[in-house]
Parts: C-alpha cells; structure tokens; sequence
C-alpha cells in the first residue's frame, strides 16, 4: 500500500515538476537574452561612444578647417604674402605693344595682361634667387619705386682727374663726388643680389651705394671696346658719403700704364639706378688717367709740347715760304707784264718808223709822179700825214709813259 501510494503521489508531482523545470529553463533563457540585450546595449552604448569620437574627431577636423581658413583669409588680407595679383597693381599699358602706329626703327614691346608675373615660366634659365649665377638667370622681382627728375643720381670724379696722372705701384685714394643718392644701403650680394625692388627715401631719393672700377687700357686713345670681365680694381662703397663724396683706397697702387676709371651708381640690391626718363645725363662718371713716374709723364707732356711747337714753327715756315713763292711769282708776272710793255713800246717804234718809211716812199714816188718842183711839198706832205703818223701817237704816249 505505501509503495502504490508513492506511485501516486510521483505520478501527480511530474506534471508540476515538468511546468516549473520549462518555467526555469524559460526564465533562464530570458535572463541570457536579458544578458545579450545588455551586451547589445553595452554594445551600443560602445558604438555611441566611438560615434561621440568620431563625431568629436570631426569637431576637431572643424577646428582644424576653420585654423585653415582663417590661415587663408589672414594671408589673403596681406597683399604682400598673398600669391594672388591685387587687380588695384595691374598695369594695362603693359597690353599694348607700341605699334599704333608703327614708327620705322622702332620694334614692338612684349606685352601682358597679368604684370609677366609668370614671365620666367617662358625662358629656359633658373631663377635669380637672390644669386650671382655667371652662366645667366630670370630674375623675377619687379623693378620698384622710380625717383622724379629732379632726384635722379649724378657722380663725378675728383681724384685721379681725368688726363691726370699718378705714381705706378703706389696706394692712392679715389674720390667721387655724389648726389641724390641715399648712399651706405648696401645688401649682401652673395644672398641678395637683385632680390628686392628698387626703393625711395622719404624724400624720394634712391637708397643705395656705388661702385668703382678701374680698367687697364693699351692706350688713352684706345678705340676698341674693353672686356666687362676683366678689370684692374673693383670696390663696392658700402660706407655713407661724407661731405657728398665717396672714397675708396687702391692699396696696392697699380702699375705703370693706362686706365678708365668709372662708376656704378647702385639700388640697395646691386641693381643699376633705374630713373623715370629716356632722356637724360649719365647716371655715372669716367675718368681716363695715367699710372707713369713723374719724369715719364713730365717727358711725355713735354714730348708734346715739343712736337706741338715744331709743328707750329715748320707749318709758319712753309706757309712764308709759300708766300715768298707766291711773292716772287708776283715779280715774275710783273716782269711779264714789263715786257709785254716793252713789247708794246717796241710795236709803237716799229708803227713809227713804218709810218716815217711810208710816207717818205709815198712823198718820194708822188713827187717823182707830178714834177720835181712839187717834190718838196709833197715830202713834208708825206711826213705830216703819214711820216709823224696819227694813228701811232698812243703807242708813243705809253711808252713815254713807262
């Protein structure tokens, strides 16, 4: 009896058991899905975290942007570092190419649009940048601020004057008179040269410096042109003028010969002066001298004077001479004509005594013609017309005369 009654109560409790064991099985698998659905919010939160960063990353990429385009916009708002050409600078001249209308000798200029900003784009050189480069270069800095007339830039030599001589293989100083330009402004030419526009002081005038430069020569008359690649001496004055002149020192003098001496009045950069006309005096000055000893040179200045004065006394006696010639020349000519007066004279004599002859024979014959008694008449007839002859009478009177 107890063991059906166990049967029983088994066979009552499996069906509650079977419910609560599908209940827990259920509740765990709620639970694991509870479980995933907090990894997929775990999970999501994640994704929403790393959403946060990209979106803060792109918050940065923002700032980084707007860094940039204030970079931009700062550099865009300074015209001298912007890369873009102010439209206000352009120079519409620049477009036309002088020919209208075209002029005999006159060639047509490049032209541009865009100031040949990019103009050594069209030449295979490098660019300058600031460099001495021998083999040639592009140099694209603009020429810059232009002086008025009145402050264009003079030199002039005081010492070696020109003509003038000095020792060979001694020091002696050049000396440069200068005005209108702001001198002393003087750039490093190894890292500069020709890197910046020409520029103006307050008062308009060019801020820069000089050079000189001598050259060895064959003679003071020398026609043939020399070669800019050699030089004798060669001095940059980076010193401010004092008292508006320049100096520069030859040390070591130079030896005996001939020589020019001149200028090259500079821009800041080493650039030539650049002035605002065509038209207009030398910039800069040359001077022509002599290294010689003081004999050499007193002897060829004297050689000089000697041959000046030998000339003057031949070409004086030449001339005398020449007139003495045309002198006796004259005396011939007047002995000529003294003959020729004798001449004359002697015609008239002859006139006379053919007359005399005439007359006589003409007496004689018609006195012989018409009787012996009127013979005598006949004769004095004949003499008084023919014998004294009328007609000879002005041949007498110039020989009389002479």
């Amino acid at each position: 009896m107890k063991v059906a009654s166990t049967l029983s109560s088994l066979f009552f409790l499996l069906p509650l058991l079977s419910q609560v064991s599908a209940q827990g099985n259920q509740n765990n698998r709620n639970g694991g899905n509870n479980n995933q659905n907090g990894q997929n919010n775990n999970q999501n939160g994640g994704n929403n975290n790393q959403n946060g960063g990209n979106n803060n990353q792109n918050g940065g990429n923002n700032n980084q942007n707007g860094g940039n385009n204030n970079q931009g916009n700062q550099g865009n708002n300074n015209p001298q570092t912007s890369l873009t050409l102010d439209p206000a600078v352009i120079a519409p001249g620049f477009a036309n190419n002088g020919q209208d209308p075209p002029v005999a000798g006159q060639v047509a200029s490049l032209t541009s649009t865009n100031n040949f900003i990019n103009f050594c784009l069209t030449v295979n050189l490098p660019i300058t940048d600031g460099k001495q480069i021998q083999s040639g270069s592009c140099n694209p800095a603009p020429i810059g601020a232009i002086p008025s007339i009145d402050n264009m830039p003079s030199g002039k030599f005081e010492f070696p004057p020109n003509g003038g001589t000095v020792p060979p293989n001694q020091q002696f100083t050049i000396r440069m008179n200068i005005r209108n330009l702001v001198t002393g402004n003087f750039v490093n030419a190894q890292a500069n040269y020709f890197a910046a526009p020409q520029q103006l002081n307050g008062a308009g005038q060019i801020i820069g410096h000089s050079h000189v430069v001598v050259e060895q020569l064959q003679a003071l008359d020398q026609t043939t042109p020399t070669n800019p690649r050699e030089f004798r001496f060669f001095k940059g004055l980076n010193a401010a003028a004092q008292g508006g002149a320049l100096t520069a020192d030859v040390t070591d003098g130079l030896p005996a010969g001939a020589y020019r001496l001149c200028s090259i009045n500079a821009a800041s950069n080493h650039q030539p002066v650049i002035v605002p006309v065509a038209q207009h005096g030398s910039l800069d000055d040359c001077v022509y001298f002599t290294a010689a000893a003081a004999g050499a040179a007193n002897n060829g200045q004297n050689n000089g004077a000697n041959n000046g004065q030998n000339n003057g006394a031949n070409n004086g006696a030449n001339n005398g001479q020449n007139g003495a010639n045309q002198g006796q020349n004259g005396a011939n000519q007047g002995q000529n004509g003294a003959n020729q007066g004798q001449n004359g004279a002697n015609n008239g004599q002859n006139g006379a005594n053919q007359g005399q002859n005439n007359g006589q024979n003409n007496g004689q014959n018609n006195g012989q013609n018409n009787g012996q008694g009127r013979n005598n008449n006949q004769g004095r007839g004949g003499n008084g017309g023919f014998g004294r002859g009328g007609f000879n009478r002005p041949r007498r009177l110039a020989r009389e005369t002479l």
